[in-house]
């Protein structure tokens, strides 16, 4: 039976253990997009994960959708970002970062040159973007061209080789949350009548030729996705979950690894489960009254088969030393939910390890 303190090969990714940490945004980097030596200091406190998945990260300045998010698409954020992968290394961690775009879920007071978030038609997500100026609503996006989409894809390519130049031992691509790619995904947001909208091949086409740029960029090795089926975060509505996934799995290219964020969707982790041939991480959360997931309920996922290894969020943001908490049975910090995004060390570097 496989534990969570097995160790595992996902690609050219060596993991001491099967904890995942998950990507969570905690808007702590500099205004330019640059990490901190405090973003430094936090990442390394949790280099016993058996993988660190960074926040989301945007491969463009269009890419952002929020205040002070990290990017990589500037040598000074590659410059910046090379400290932090340099003080988990140190500690004898791996870390991957996410590359994230916004898509819609942006606004033009977010970038220094104040154009029009994209997306994959012209149509305005419900719900307000934090400004510098307070809450506003999201505005109507500018739907892409080819020309424009074509442009997007080589963007994360370009940044998943930043990533490497950083230090980083592989690349995510997010394609769930409400984010670009899962708006090409989604019936409701992606009301296209060319190559990338209208029927489900069609759909899945972007997110497809996003992750092979970047695999074909710095190896399928070292490049992972991750997807949230039925998730309606960001206003969206896929339409048709199950045979979205259906059609997406299988046409994705070999990676190191999948990971599947589960927002009430065990039925649809199995079937992914299914289809996918290569290694599974799991972020899972079956029912209402598992967020968040426990440790427990992760070694439930190893023992059902349902994944190789298991991503984990809240825990991993209040425990720093999660793997040896679990190991001694606890006890755990509580996350205090006031100080997840922005501000400093309060509620970010300052959880206590155990003994302290």
């Amino acid at each position: 039976m496989t534990s969570l303190f097995d160790s595992a090969s996902f690609g050219k990714i060596s993991l001491d253990n099967r904890l995942v940490m998950a990507p969570m945004t905690r808007n702590r980097a500099k205004p330019c997009g640059g990490a901190t030596e405090l973003m430094a200091e936090y990442y390394a406190q949790r280099a016993s994960a058996g993988l660190i998945i960074t926040e989301g990260t945007q491969p463009s300045q269009v890419g952002k959708g929020f205040l002070n998010t990290p990017g990589l698409h500037h040598p000074e954020q590659v410059r910046t970002w090379r400290a932090v992968t340099d003080a988990v290394h140190a500690r004898g961690g791996r870390i991957v970062v996410q590359l994230m775009h916004s898509g819609r879920i942006g606004h033009p007071s977010l970038y220094d040159s104040a154009h029009q978030s994209v997306a994959p038609s012209a149509i305005a997500a419900a719900g307000q973007c934090f400004t510098p100026e307070g809450p506003q609503d999201y505005p109507v996006p500018h739907a892409l061209t080819t020309d424009e989409i074509a442009a997007t894809v080589r963007d994360f390519a370009d940044a998943a080789r930043n990533a490497v130049e950083a230090g980083f031992d592989g690349v995510q691509v997010h394609a769930g949350n409400g984010f670009l790619l899962h708006q090409f995904l989604a019936e409701n947001t992606n009301h296209r009548t060319d190559a990338y909208g209208g029927s489900l091949a069609h759909r899945i086409r972007f997110t497809v030729e996003v992750t092979e740029a970047v695999a074909a960029a710095i190896g399928n090795e070292r490049t992972s996705v991750r997807l949230s089926p039925g998730n309606t975060y960001n206003d969206i509505a896929e339409g048709d979950t199950a045979a979205l996934y259906a059609a997406l799995v299988p046409a994705l290219p070999d990676l190191a690894f999948l990971e599947v964020c589960e927002i009430l969707s065990r039925p649809v982790t199995r079937s992914v489960r299914d289809l996918w041939k290569g290694n599974l991480v799991l972020n899972p959360h079956a029912t209402p009254d598992s967020f968040p997931a426990t440790a427990e309920s992760a070694q439930r996922v190893l023992d059902e088969g349902l994944a190789d290894a298991v991503s984990l969020g809240a825990l991993f943001l209040a425990n720093p030393d999660l793997p040896a908490r679990i190991q001694a049975g606890g006890p755990f910090n509580e996350a205090d939910e006031a100080t997840f995004y922005g501000g400093d060390a309060r509620g970010y570097t300052d959880y206590p390890p155990l003994g302290r």
